[in-house]
């Protein structure tokens, strides 16, 4: 492992909870794709699958930011516990009414259910960043880290959810992955040395955090974004059948994550001045770029190519969204702020999905990246538009409520600022909470 990474993980308690992220954060990649899979194979129907994959995402949409501000104002363990038995509950619902055939209505209601699931690459972001406050660098380090993990759960969740679903029996992905977010969520909350303080409720901190100018523009070309990626992974499953190879879809889908995955390795080594505005609209206009060779397609490996330059331009595009939200959210709104990011993945994954399943169904596989490229384009329109307002940090006059003077862009000057406002402050001083997501997540996601 280079240095850097290596740095990370001489704080106490980061291995384990990184680890127990990784673990929770699988199921990120293997719910949506899972869900597709085994209503594909149930009914045959890529419109139903394409639709239920976009309610989970929807309803991802809608929770996620409202499950991230009680964490913000009551703490990690005392919230995501019960969240997640819920949200599994509700999965094994899902489960249960796609074997037994029942009603389409029973799984749109599960699948909205489930959709509360909490985003466990954002509490994972949130204990870096209090680990790291004041220490821009290593935040980049650590934040790249993080894309890293994220890839590594697109790179072997889609094996394993198609995987097992079409080997063994249609329910074995999504039901693995609610597995998965079970045990990585009790125990990455079972680590209370690392958990970042609760910020309870005040006059001061009232109001959302997509109040910020700054994180509406990011969230709304994250929909964009999210539309990219659900499009992506419906339409790369129905490119595979087409072609006779359903399971190979998984592998390619694994080679476009591991492009994004060597880039975020390589960009965490990285230490960059200028604008982290500019590097993000630079990033976005590529991921719109990457998708012309995917309407070239005609077969899995040319596909598997594209996929895999297109790739290229995610995780850095990522990271530097997590510095941006960094700079225009009050750290006490922080794991909400990061949410939204997340939110708009999955809306945009809830879009692209539904879309490109349509699509498939209407005119075939080859037609469905249509809709990705169509995303693409939005994206980069929207980050064109809006950029102007990434430029500047925001500014809120509330010096000691947040920390947005601690700005990434500039390592020196950062540094100089953390210097005098720790001796200003005091050793009675706490730290406080921060933290970022990414979503795909699912890929909204992400």
């Amino acid at each position: 492992m280079p240095s850097p990474y290596r740095a990370l993980f001489t704080a106490p308690g980061s291995t384990a909870f990184s680890a127990a992220g990784l673990l929770g954060r699988m199921p990120l990649s293997m719910m949506g794709i899972g869900v597709v899979t085994m209503v594909s194979q149930l009914t045959g129907r890529y419109g139903l699958a394409g639709a239920l994959s976009a309610t989970l995402a929807m309803a991802a949409a809608v929770f996620g930011p409202q499950v991230s501000r009680l964490v913000d104002r009551y703490g990690q363990r005392r919230v995501l516990r019960p969240v997640t038995l819920f949200a599994a509950a509700a999965v094994a619902g899902l489960l249960v009414c796609a074997q037994q055939d029942f009603p389409d209505w029973t799984l749109f209601v599960f699948s909205a259910a489930a959709g509360c699931v909490p985003s466990v690459g954002s509490m994972v972001r949130a204990r870096w960043a209090e680990i790291h406050r004041g220490s821009p660098r290593e935040l980049h380090t650590a934040y790249s880290w993080e894309s890293i993990v994220d890839e590594v759960c697109f790179i072997f969740g889609p094996i394993v959810s198609i995987g097992l679903s079409t080997a063994w029996f249609p329910e074995a992905g999504p039901l693995l992955a609610g597995v998965f977010l079970v045990i990585g969520v009790f125990w990455l909350t079972a680590q209370r040395a690392t958990e970042p303080a609760a910020h309870p409720k005040s006059p001061q901190s009232g109001g959302s955090a997509l109040r910020s100018p700054g994180l509406q523009v990011l969230a709304l070309t994250f929909v964009a974004t999210g539309a990219i990626f659900g499009s992506i992974d419906v339409v790369t499953v129905a490119f595979a059948e087409e072609r006779g190879h359903k399971a190979a879809a998984s592998l390619v889908l694994a080679v476009y994550a591991l492009g994004s995955c060597l880039a975020g390795a390589v960009f965490g080594l990285l230490h960059l001045t200028g604008r982290a505005s500019t590097r993000w609209l630079v990033g976005v206009c590529a991921m719109a770029v990457s998708m012309i060779p995917l309407q070239l397609a005609g077969s899995l490996p040319f596909l598997a190519v594209a996929l895999f330059v297109a790739g290229l331009a995610i995780a850095p595009t990522m990271v530097t969204t997590m510095a941006l939200v960094e700079q225009h959210v009050p750290r006490t709104k922080l794991t909400e702020g990061m949410t939204w990011t997340s939110t708009g993945l999955a809306v945009g994954v809830a879009l692209g999905s539904s879309a490109a399943g349509w699509v498939v169904d209407a005119s075939g596989a080859g037609a469905g990246y249509v809709v990705s490229a169509a995303a693409g384009v939005t994206a980069a329109a929207v980050a064109l538009l809006g950029h102007r307002r990434l430029a500047e940090p925001a500014k809120t006059g509330r010096r000691g409520e947040d920390d947005r003077d601690l700005r990434s862009d500039d390592a020196g000057h950062v540094a100089q600022l953390g210097g005098e406002r720790d001796r200003a402050a005091g050793p009675e001083r706490g730290p406080g909470i921060g933290g970022r997501a990414r979503g795909r997540g699912p890929r909204g996601g992400r």
